[in-house]
């Protein structure tokens, strides 16, 4: 089967070292409210800097000094997320590719139903959470998905022989 906008398979490894450890980074910053702001402060070109707290302080186009722990975990976990997702099996086939597909619509589906209900319910700061984890949301809900799918797949063919 001819595979469109997929990357090799060598591609998921590198995916899982990078999601894995940031993801585990990530709950455990926000479960023991570790402030990762502390650590890796560089002075980065920001298009717009808005500070928290004061006022007319808003500046587009400026150097600024900032943490970039939360910018290299976001980066770690999309781009990680996206090669552990977007990557080919071993042996890709049109089952592979139905599967990978429904997955997909079926995490749409499923992390907008999630936001919907936390629109519906969730106020002040912890909505802006909602908001922050549903960048990471419908490729973790994805991967879990089309991998359990897989795994489905490969014990349904193995108790079959």
């Amino acid at each position: 089967m001819k595979t469109h906008f997929l990357f090799p398979n060598q591609f998921k490894i590198v995916g899982w070292i990078l999601f894995v450890p940031s993801l585990i980074i990530s709950i455990l910053a926000t479960i023991l409210e570790w402030n990762i702001d502390e650590y890796f402060n560089i002075k980065v070109f920001a298009i717009y800097n808005d500070e928290f707290f004061q006022k007319n302080s808003s500046k587009f186009f400026q150097i600024i000094e900032n943490s970039i722990s939360d910018e290299l975990l976001t980066f770690a976990l999309i781009i990680g997320g996206i090669l552990i997702g977007f990557s080919k099996l071993k042996s890709e086939d049109e089952m592979i590719g139905k599967i990978r597909y429904e997955s997909l619509v079926w995490a749409t589906y499923f992390n907008y139903t999630m936001l919907l209900l936390f629109t519906a319910f969730m106020y002040g700061i912890s909505f802006l959470n909602v908001l922050f984890y549903n960048t990471f949301t419908l490729l973790l809900f994805f991967i879990i998905r089309f991998h359990y799918m897989i795994y489905k797949l490969n014990k349904q063919n193995s108790d079959e022989e």
